[in-house]
């Protein structure tokens, strides 16, 4: 495998999810930007939400139009980081030069984090509260909401947790739960609002439903089509979702 390769494989994380940005910025499309950057367009999503979760502001703005199109724009704070990965890009040829062999980015690309979590939620431990064995961290996520997420004392002293530390919450659809705004909520769970930005149907298998949420960030839950019928959502309305602390895994930046 060429040097080349290996940099955009393991220095330059998901590059094919960042330089999506220019695509937009060129496009003003969703589809579109996808066509071009080689993504189809439900990739296309992933990358917009996993973008927008991991930023301090939401990258890009974006309009549903309809299965298959929808407007989209970057937001300054867009502008911003596309500006950032362009001058990224200028020093790739710096990087490769630094290297002493292959097996400096195969180091690299061992302590780079992947997961297969559907939703990662960038936020910051505002508390610890021990309960025995375990502990609960309170996460202040963006525009002030909270999400609070269960592990062991053990976890919170191996990742040197404490008030501040900017960590990363992960979530896998499976674990989210659809309510309807009139349901309770399962108590001690966490529970949040938003609306549906787009119900994604698949041939066989349960549907993916992505929930804005009232901070810009976006959830990506699983519903039989039989849940969505008896919740009777549709795209624009509004849901409720709810996950267990304990199904909330933290990671912090290596």
């Amino acid at each position: 495998m060429s040097l080349p390769t290996l940099l955009s494989q393991h220095i330059v994380r998901r590059p094919q999810r960042i330089a999506l940005l220019q695509h937009i910025a060129e496009q003003g499309s969703i589809t579109r930007a996808a066509k071009s950057a080689g993504l189809s367009y439900k990739a296309a999503w992933d990358a917009i939400d996993e973008l927008n979760n991991l930023a301090q502001k939401p990258l890009v703005e974006r309009s549903v139009g309809g299965k298959g199109g929808g407007g989209a724009r970057l937001s300054a704070e867009g502008e911003r980081v596309l500006r950032l990965y362009q001058r990224l890009q200028t020093l790739q040829a710096q990087v490769l030069e630094a290297a002493e062999d292959a097996g400096d980015f195969n180091l690299l690309g061992r302590l780079m984090l992947r997961t297969s979590a559907r939703n990662q939620l960038h936020g910051q431990v505002v508390a610890i509260d021990s309960h025995g064995h375990n502990d609960l961290i309170r996460l202040e996520l963006a525009a002030g909401l909270t999400l609070e997420a269960q592990i062991t004392h053990d976890s919170t002293l191996r990742l040197e947790l404490e008030i501040g530390t900017q960590v990363v919450a992960l979530i896998k659809a499976g674990w989210l739960d659809l309510i309807a705004t009139h349901e309770p909520a399962t108590p001690g769970y966490n529970c949040m609002s938003g609306q549906v930005e787009a119900i994604l149907e698949a041939d066989d298998g349960p549907s993916e439903v992505r929930i804005n949420l009232s901070n810009g960030q976006v959830l990506c839950a699983l519903a039989s089509p039989q849940r969505l019928a008896a919740l009777g959502t549709c795209e624009g309305g509004t849901l409720r979702l709810q996950f267990a602390p304990s199904n909330v895994l933290l990671g912090i930046p290596a």
